[in-house]
C-alpha cells in the first residue's frame, strides 16, 4: 500500500510592507521644500518674500538667487568683484541659497553666475531692490483716481540707488502670478516674478541693466492655473511694428517742444467763432514713397510734405485717423491695442512729437481719432487680461460688439475707467494734441445700440442708456478742458442725443463739437440724384438749418462716405464728367458756407477718382487732369475765404449768422441765405443753382444797398467751369424781392455756387 502524501502547512500570507513615506527635506534658513519648487517652477506668488537678501530670526542674513542651468552663484562687491558668499546649491536646479553673516540687506551686491562649461556672468539681483511704487500712487491707483497714471505704470528707464535698468507696473489683480518675459531673460517667465501688491492688484519688479529699445510682454498665471497668452503691456509707450506683438520699453517721449507760442494762443483758434477746417487724414495711406517699394512715411518726413500741403490748402487742423497702436492695417487703426503708444509704422513717440511739433510752427492744429468705445479681441491685447474679464464686461449682451466683433470696456469699473481717463490726458500733455475726436459715442451711449430685444441688459433704472459710460464721458471731457487749455473734444456721435456739446453743468455730455451726420446723410442724398429729380428732394439741403444750432457742429464728409463700396464723393455726383465735377464743386462751396465747422477727408480736396483703400496712397496723378486740379483750387480758396470772411466763421454755432433768402424754390433748385459776422458791413451773400441750366437773371433780395462783388464761383474758368458769372459789383437796385426792399440781377451759372461780398 503506498504511502500517502502529507499536505504541506499552509504558512501565513506575508503581510505586505508598509510603503515609507519620501523623506521631507529639511527647511533650509526658513525655505521649505515646497516653496522652492514653486520658485523654480515661477508659480510662487510673492518671490520677493523669499529670493534676495532676508533677515533670518537669528539675526543672520540669508541670500537667496534663482537662475536655471547655473552650476555656481556667489555674491560679490560690485566695485571689486570680491567674494562675500558662495550660495550652496538647494533642492531644485537653479535655486542657491547661503548666510552672510554680518551682512546689512541694504547693501548692493551683484550675483556672480557660473554655467557648465565655465562661462560666468555677473548680474544685479533684481530681487534686493524694494518697491518703487509709493502708498499714494498705490492708494490713487486703487481707488482709480490717479489722472496721470501712466507715470506710474507701464514700463520706465530709471536709475535705482546708481543702477540703470526699467521699472515695470501692470494691473492683474486676479492672477496667480505675472512675469516680465523678453530677450533679455530668453523670455522665461520663472526668472522676473513680479511683486504684487495685494490691495490694489498691481504688479511691479524693477530689473536692471534693461533699457529703452528693449522687447518684453507680460507671462500671467490665471487663477484657475492657466498659461495666458504673453500679453502685451496695456501701458506701453512703444511697441514693436506689426506683425510683430511685443513692447518696447520707452518710457515717456523724450522731447524738446518748440510750440509755447502756439499753445498760448490756440484757445482762440478752437473757439466758437474761430474758423476750424479740418483735413481728415490716414497717415498709412495719404502718400508713400513709390520708389522705395510704396512704403509708408515716416512721421517726419509727413511733417515736412504733409504739413507744408495742409499750409498751402488752408486747413486749419489735421485730423488723424487713430495712431494709438493697432495690429490689423484693415482696422485703420479703429481697433487698438496701444492706448499710450504712437504706432510704430511710421516712427517712434519722438518723431510723432516731432511732427505735432512742426505742425504747430506751421499754425496747424492736431486732433487725435480716439477710441474708447471698444477694442479687439488679440490674444496679446486686453482680452482676459489676467484670466478674467479685467477690462471687458463678463457679460457678451454687455461686453461684445457684434458688428465690428469687438470688446467693450466696462467703465462702471473704476480701474477701466482710470486707464481710458490717463490715456485722454497721455497724448493732451505727452504730445501736446489740440484735441481728441471720440469714435462711435453712440455706440457708448446706448446699451441696445445694434442689438435685438434680449440681446442687452437694462441700467438700474431699466432704460436703455449706458449709465457709466454717459458718466465716463463727461469726466473726459471735464478732464480734458480742465487739463489741456485751448484743446478741443469732438464726438461722433449720430443720433438724437441731446446736448452732446454742451458743458456738463449744464447736463451735457461735455464735448466741444459734435459731428453732424444727419446734414451729411441728408444733403448727399439730394447730390445723388439727377437734377430733374431733385425738385422732389429740395427739403434734403434745407431740414439741416432746422436744427442747425442746436449744438456745436462739425458738416463731416469723413473717411466713411469713400469706403465699402459707397464710391468716391466724385462717384456719387450724378451726370456726365463736366457735371459731375461741377456738382461737386457747387457742393463744395454750399459746405463751406453754411453754419458749421468743415471736415474733409484727404483726396477729396482734388475729386480722387476712385474709393479710398487704405493699401495704396492717394491718386495724386490725378492733379496733372485740370478737372481734378480746377477742385483743388476751389477748396483751397474755400478755406481762404472761410478764414478770412469772419461772415463765414463767427456764427458757425448760432443762429445770429444765418438768414434764409430763397429757400423754397424748388423748381428751379436755388437756395439763397446771408451769412453775417459780428459787423453789418461784413455780410455775405450765397447763391446755389443745383441744376445745369443757367439762369441769366434771377433776381435775388439782399438785406443791405448798395454794391456786392462776387468773390467765390464754383463754375469760374479757373476751376474748370463754364465761366458764367458776375464780374465787378452788382449794385442793388430798389426792388423789392424776397421780402427784401433791394435786390440784385445776378447770372446764376450751371450746377454752381456763387459767393458775394457786401462792397463797403
Amino acid at each position: 500500500m503506498a504511502a500517502r502524501k502529507k499536505t504541506p502547512e499552509k504558512k501565513p500570507a506575508a503581510t505586505p510592507a508598509k510603503p515609507r513615506a519620501p523623506r521631507r527635506p529639511p527647511d533650509v534658513d526658513g525655505l521649505s521644500f515646497e516653496a522652492a519648487g514653486a520658485l523654480a517652477a515661477g508659480l510662487h506668488r510673492d518671490p520677493f518674500s523669499l529670493l534676495g537678501p532676508h533677515r533670518l530670526d537669528d539675526g543672520a542674513v540669508v541670500v537667496r538667487a534663482l537662475r536655471h542651468g547655473a552650476e555656481k552663484i556667489e555674491v560679490v562687491v560690485p566695485e571689486s568683484g570680491a567674494v562675500l558668499a558662495a550660495l550652496a546649491p538647494l533642492f531644485v536646479d537653479g535655486l542657491f541659497s547661503g548666510r552672510i553673516d554680518g551682512f546689512d540687506p541694504a547693501t548692493p551686491y551683484r550675483l556672480r553666475l557660473t554655467f557648465p562649461g565655465g562661462y560666468r556672468e555677473e548680474v544685479e539681483d533684481p530681487y534686493r531692490f524694494g518697491a518703487l511704487l509709493g502708498e499714494l500712487d498705490l492708494h490713487l491707483l486703487g481707488e482709480g483716481t490717479h489722472l496721470r497714471s501712466y507715470e506710474k505704470m507701464g514700463a520706465h528707464p530709471v536709475d535705482v540707488g546708481g543702477i540703470a535698468g526699467t521699472r515695470f507696473a501692470v494691473w492683474a489683480p486676479n492672477a496667480a502670478r505675472v512675469s516680465v518675459v523678453g530677450d533679455f531673460n530668453a523670455w522665461d517667465g520663472r526668472r522676473h516674478v513680479m511683486r504684487l501688491h495685494p490691495g490694489v492688484g498691481i504688479w511691479e519688479i524693477f530689473i536692471p541693466g534693461v533699457g529703452r529699445g528693449t522687447a518684453y510682454k507680460y507671462e500671467i498665471i490665471a487663477a484657475d492655473g492657466r498659461l495666458m497668452p504673453l500679453k502685451a503691456d496695456p501701458y506701453a509707450f512703444r511697441a514693436e511694428h506689426p506683425p510683430a506683438t511685443a513692447s518696447l520699453v520707452h518710457g515717456l517721449p523724450a522731447y524738446e517742444w518748440s510750440d509755447a507760442e502756439w499753445l498760448a494762443g490756440r484757445e482762440r483758434r478752437a473757439a466758437l467763432n474761430a474758423p476750424v477746417s479740418i483735413y481728415e487724414v490716414h497717415l498709412g495711406s495719404w502718400r508713400r514713397k513709390a520708389e522705395e517699394g510704396g512704403r509708408f512715411l515716416t512721421y517726419r518726413e509727413l511733417a515736412d510734405e504733409l504739413v507744408s500741403y495742409a499750409v498751402e490748402m488752408g486747413f486749419t487742423h489735421i485730423e488723424l485717423m487713430p495712431v494709438t497702436e493697432f495690429p490689423f492695417d484693415g482696422s485703420w487703426g479703429y481697433q487698438t491695442i496701444g492706448l499710450f503708444a504712437a504706432t510704430s509704422r511710421f516712427g517712434t513717440p519722438e518723431d510723432f512729437a516731432f511732427f505735432v511739433d512742426a505742425c504747430h510752427r506751421a499754425g496747424i492744429g492736431v486732433l487725435l481719432d480716439w477710441v474708447p468705445g471698444h477694442f479687439p479681441t488679440d490674444a496679446h491685447g486686453l482680452a482676459q487680461f489676467d484670466g478674467t474679464h479685467l477690462y471687458e464686461h463678463a457679460d457678451p449682451r454687455q461686453g461684445f460688439h457684434q458688428d465690428w466683433n469687438t470688446l467693450i470696456y466696462n467703465y462702471g469699473r473704476s480701474e477701466v475707467r482710470n486707464f481710458l481717463l490717463a490715456s485722454a490726458l497721455f497724448w493732451m500733455e505727452q504730445f501736446h494734441l489740440d484735441g481728441l475726436r471720440v469714435d462711435a459715442v453712440a455706440s457708448m451711449l446706448y446699451l441696445d445700440y445694434s442689438r435685438k430685444e434680449g440681446e442687452w441688459v437694462p441700467n438700474r433704472f431699466g432704460g436703455r442708456e449706458n449709465l457709466e459710460a454717459i458718466d465716463f464721458l463727461k469726466r473726459m471731457n471735464e478732464l480734458v478742458y480742465a487739463q489741456a487749455p485751448g484743446a478741443m473734444s469732438v464726438a461722433e456721435e449720430s443720433t438724437a442725443w441731446p446736448g452732446v456739446s454742451r458743458p456738463t453743468y449744464l447736463g451735457g455730455l461735455g464735448f466741444g463739437y459734435k459731428w453732424n451726420m444727419g446734414w451729411m446723410h441728408d444733403t448727399l442724398s439730394f447730390m445723388s440724384k439727377a437734377p430733374v429729380h431733385r425738385r422732389w428732394h429740395h427739403n434734403e439741403m434745407t431740414f439741416g438749418l432746422i436744427y442747425a444750432f442746436s449744438e456745436n457742429f462739425i458738416l463731416p464728409l469723413s473717411h466713411d462716405e469713400v469706403v465699402h463700396g459707397k464710391g468716391s464723393l466724385l462717384d456719387k455726383m450724378p451726370g456726365d464728367a463736366w457735371q459731375k465735377f461741377a456738382n461737386l464743386r457747387a457742393y463744395y462751396a454750399f459746405m463751406w458756407t453754411h453754419p458749421g465747422k468743415k471736415l474733409l477727408f484727404m483726396g477729396g480736396e482734388f475729386a480722387q477718382g476712385r474709393e479710398w483703400n487704405h493699401d495704396a496712397a492717394l491718386e495724386w496723378e490725378l492733379l496733372a487732369i485740370d478737372w481734378h486740379a480746377g477742385v483743388q483750387r476751389a477748396v483751397r480758396d474755400l478755406n481762404h475765404l472761410y478764414r478770412t470772411l469772419p461772415a463765414l466763421h463767427e456764427h458757425d454755432c448760432d443762429g445770429a449768422g444765418f438768414e434764409w433768402i430763397e429757400g423754397n424754390d424748388q423748381e428751379n433748385s436755388v437756395y439763397a441765405w446771408v451769412r453775417r459776422g459780428s459787423s453789418a458791413a461784413g455780410e455775405v451773400l450765397v447763391v446755389s443753382n443745383f441744376t445745369p441750366v443757367p439762369r441769366p437773371k434771377y433776381r435775388v433780395g439782399v438785406p443791405l444797398s448798395g454794391g456786392w462783388r462776387e468773390v467765390f464761383n464754383s463754375d469760374a474758368a479757373v476751376y474748370c467751369g463754364s465761366n458764367i458769372g458776375n464780374p465787378g459789383v452788382t449794385v442793388a437796385e430798389p426792388v423789392a424781392s424776397h421780402g427784401r426792399a433791394q435786390s440784385l440781377i445776378l447770372s446764376l451759372p450751371p450746377l454752381a455756387t456763387l459767393i458775394l461780398v457786401k462792397e463797403s
